[in-house]
């Protein structure tokens, strides 16, 4: 019993330190993310900025 907690101790250290050893590594690709999804939501919020225009265009353009 002792020896089989022996191996999964051993086994979770080396998975972890396969995963630290991973994430240090990135080359840049956080930083691409980020402007690319800053892009992405500036263009967002230029394509709700013009629906919202248009609605209240056609909003106010309602008589009764």
């Amino acid at each position: 019993m002792l020896k089989h907690l022996s191996d999964y101790w051993a086994l979770a250290r080396a998975m972890i330190r396969a995963l630290l050893r991973d994430t240090t590594d990135d080359r840049g690709y956080a930083t691409e993310t980020v402007v690319v999804t800053a892009l992405l939501v500036a263009a967002a919020l230029a394509v709700v900025a013009i629906i919202i225009g248009k609605v209240m265009e056609k909003a106010n353009g309602i008589t009764f």
